[in-house]
């Protein structure tokens, strides 16, 4: 008999010719576990999806209570589905006030894709910029918009209009114009190895979209439900979007995401074409129930405001000359290190003992730092000594 590892290379399509081929036989919390029973802490969180760790049993009983109730009805946006309408109402009670209209996806890159058609639907105008090192997603739309030739390059032609401008840098600000439908960007860039911009930058590219009547839209697909150490990562810099994508924690570990706007922007998919925008399965109501009872857990244990105290442990704990510097917001890191094969040395150690960690795409020599918002000071003292003796092991 082949082993399931032996029938995933035969049968599953691949991404890499060199898979980490980790099986893991159930999760819970900060960790997950092996066939033989061994933990792993994972410091990624799934890429940013299990804000609560895994397996919460509030988000497993309101699942356990939708399957009872029903799954897929429709496709999205024609029954009053109960579990779609209060989560968006929830979404909506916490979100700035011209941010009234939910859309439901399946993804982030598909809140990209409906976020990206809108835009150009309610200018009229047909040009988008984006940033050098972004990331927004894999399919057509999203890898448009993507900062890194590399990982498009085989996948042209693309979309045309779309201009790219450097991520932080207040000159590029003029390439935006009255011919602009929309900016979309990332407000922490996470694959270019979290990059946190000035709060005097994302004001003035707030005022710029103002002047010109470009559409605004803030990708918090890896940011928001906490992980920068506010519920929304907008909030740090104290503007607030036209067009807003959810995705990754979203769900509560089911697959989900949303792009958000005013009734007055969201209102122009309606007609002219009718269903200018349609997905079968977005809004899944079982997804949406765990979305919801995520969110509940968040806001009524106050995760989120432990997460400034857990991103300074970090910061404490790994201080070694091998590593260059640490830097994001919150529970989102990037630990800096010389050089990719250094960094790739000391990750394949840490998860032969025990710690789930990785790169950044357009960043391979930093570590991502990005635990679950439920991992405790032990835990992460844990983790970091683990990192350390992986250093020195591997330097």
């Amino acid at each position: 008999m082949p082993t399931l590892r032996q029938l995933f290379l035969a049968n599953n399509a691949q991404t890499t010719d060199f898979p980490l081929l980790l099986e893991f036989e159930r999760a819970e919390g900060v960790y997950m576990f092996d066939k033989q029973g061994k933990p792993f802490i994972d410091l990624i969180s799934g890429i940013g999806v299990s804000n609560l760790g895994h397996s919460h049993p509030y988000v497993i009983n309101a699942v356990k209570e939708q399957l009872d109730k029903y799954m897929h009805l429709m496709v999205y946006g024609e029954y009053v589905q109960t579990p779609q309408v209060c989560y968006a109402e929830k979404l909506i009670s916490i979100l700035p006030e011209n941010l009234q209209s939910v859309y439901f996806t399946n993804s982030g890159s598909e809140a990209v894709e409906g976020a990206l058609k809108l835009a150009k639907r309610f200018t009229g105008r047909q040009q988008i910029i984006a940033f050098h090192h972004s990331y927004h997603g894999s399919t057509n739309g999203a890898l448009s918009v993507m900062g890194n030739e590399e990982f498009k390059q085989a996948y042209r032609p693309l979309l045309p209009g779309v201009n790219f401008i450097r991520f932080n840098q207040m000159a590029d600000l003029d390439q935006i114009n009255n011919q602009t439908a929309c900016v979309i960007i990332e407000t922490v860039q996470g694959e270019a190895g979290i990059q946190v911009p000035d709060l005097a930058y994302m004001q003035a590219l707030r005022k710029r979209c103002d002047e010109t009547g470009a559409l605004l839209i803030l990708d918090e697909i890896q940011a928001a439900f906490g992980r920068t150490g506010k519920l929304f990562a907008f909030e740090h810099f104290g503007i607030v979007p036209d067009i807003l994508l959810l995705a990754k924690a979203m769900g509560g570990g089911m697959p989900l995401g949303a792009f958000i706007a005013s009734h007055q922007i969201m209102s122009v998919l309606k007609d002219n074409p009718i269903l200018g925008h349609i997905t079968t399965f977005g809004g899944h109501p079982v997804c949406c129930s765990a979305g919801l009872a995520a969110l509940e857990v968040l806001i009524n244990e106050n995760l989120i405001t432990t997460v400034a105290e857990k991103e300074a442990l970090f910061k404490k704990l790994l201080v070694h000359p091998q590593i260059k510097g640490i830097r994001g917001k919150g529970l989102m890191l990037a630990v800096e290190f010389e050089s990719f094969d250094l960094n790739k040395k000391i990750i394949d150690h840490c998860i032969v003992n025990g710690v789930i960690t990785d790169w950044f795409l357009h960043c391979s020599n930093a570590m991502r730092i990005a635990p679950p918002l439920i991992i405790s000071p032990a835990q992460i003292e844990q983790a970091c000594g683990v990192i350390l003796d992986a250093v020195n092991q591997c330097s």
